[in-house]
């Protein structure tokens, strides 16, 4: 611009010289014609000018932008410059908000960016099931009349946010939420939430899980514990007290070595996803070898049975398969009573190879079925531990099924007995 009039001031000087120099020479007329002339072109190119300006200035872009004569093309170029730098610069702009709204829109984490006025001022999809917003009809309400939980009022309130805020929803589903507010400047903040639930049950479980193996562990390290103490009173420990106590601790060491060895087996199938080892099953071979665990278990107090015994091969890990069905055997042993029918049975469905093993035993409640699966899950503990079960057995089949991509099936009627069937996929059986 300074340019600009140092070359406008420069021209006029020249029309002003010329004026002088021709009415010097006896013209005035003739001068001052000649300077209202000249400055009447210069207003006229002038004002041209200023009217492609101001028409440009409507719509500012660099493809509209005029092409000027003289000091204008200076302008011109000074400003089609300044508009490019401009628009790269509101391009980078651009282009770095639309990867911070991409990278926050695809975070597993909820995003919610507050006004001083702790109003939404955007809101990412995560954050719209973990606090019931709306993206669209929430932006510009503030939090606190959305979100209506007393926790929730008194942590926005409070100074410090270096500790997380955890609060429970029960509608529309259960959702356990971790909350954190991060101021970002001097007005504004980031409110962030992440789903726990799936570690909040984790730890439940975890919890349970310990708690239940000591309460195990427990009662036989007791009766072990009392008889040890016991003999060690006694001054004199005849052969008649020491074959009493003998049988007893050693069934009670048993139980926690047979306990010890599920929670291995369970953690071993559990830390390892996929099955290490495929080969071809011996079905036929398998069968003959759970009918005889079967007998062995049941001393001849329960009629053990082999019915409708398919030919089809199985693919699968054969001792994770045994392991599995060897549960399943044995808990209907242990839960039918004397002179009840026990069967085993390995048949063909709709391209589907089914396993069952079948009692008329106690049979098992409804509500009790859909958690047998669970870790240390009894339907009756005292009845559970009278029979020499860990809790773990149906927890080890449940792993070895997933593993083996199959499903169990429970039907069950109290008083009359149950039936466990064993699904397998069509791919797990056919000649490879």
């Amino acid at each position: 611009m300074h340019e600009f009039l140092k070359r406008t001031l420069s021209l006029l000087f020249s029309i002003l010289l010329l004026a002088l120099m021709m009415a010097w020479f006896g013209s005035v007329e003739l001068g001052l014609i000649t300077v209202i002339a000249g400055l009447a072109s210069w207003l006229a190119v002038n004002l041209y000018h200023l009217a492609l300006l101001l028409r440009w200035l409507q719509s500012p872009t660099l493809e509209r932008m005029p092409d000027g004569f003289g000091a204008w093309h200076a302008v011109f170029m000074t400003l089609y410059r300044n508009r490019r730098s401009q628009h790269h610069s509101q391009k980078k702009l651009t282009n770095v908000l639309e990867r911070f709204i991409n990278a926050g829109e695809a975070m597993p984490d909820g995003v919610v960016v507050l006004d001083e006025n702790d109003r939404i001022e955007w809101v990412n999809p995560m954050a719209e099931p973990h606090l019931g917003l709306d993206r669209k009809r929430d932006v510009g309400n503030q939090i606190l009349n959305l979100v209506r939980q007393p926790a929730f009022h008194a942590y926005m309130q409070q100074e410090s946010f270096s500790q997380p805020l955890v609060l429970h929803f029960a509608q529309p589903r259960e959702l356990v939420i971790s909350l954190q507010l991060v101021p970002f400047d001097s007005t504004r903040k980031l409110l962030l939430s992440r789903d726990i639930t799936q570690l909040e049950r984790v730890q439940t479980v975890l919890k349970d899980f310990v708690a239940n193996v000591s309460h195990e562990l427990r009662t036989p390290l007791t009766v072990v514990g009392g008889f040890l103490e016991t003999l060690g009173d006694m001054p004199k420990v005849d052969e008649a007290t020491f074959r009493q106590f003998l049988p007893m601790m050693l069934e009670q060491s048993r139980r926690m070595q047979t306990l010890v060895e599920d929670l291995l087996t369970l953690s071993r199938l559990e830390n390892s996803a996929k099955v290490e080892i495929v080969e071809r099953v011996d079905m036929q071979l398998m069968l003959d070898s759970l009918r005889v665990e079967a007998e062995g278990l049941s001393q001849g107090h329960h009629e053990i049975v082999l019915n409708n015994c398919s030919h089809a091969v199985l693919w699968g890990a054969t001792r994770e398969l045994h392991s599995a069905f060897s549960n399943l055997v044995s808990n209907a042993v242990r839960y039918t009573p004397p002179a009840g029918r026990i069967t085993l049975a390995w048949q063909e469905h709709d391209n589907e190879l089914h396993f069952s093993v079948s009692d008329s035993g106690i049979g098992i409640p409804r509500e009790h079925i859909p958690r047998l699966t669970e870790r240390f899950y009894r339907v009756d503990r005292g009845r559970s531990r009278s029979s020499g079960g860990t809790g773990l057995g149906l927890a080890i089949v449940k792993h070895v099924l997933v593993r083996h991509q199959a499903r169990l099936e429970i039907s069950s009627e109290p008083d009359k007995g149950s039936t466990f069937v064993v699904i397998f996929a069509r791919d797990r059986h056919g000649d490879r």
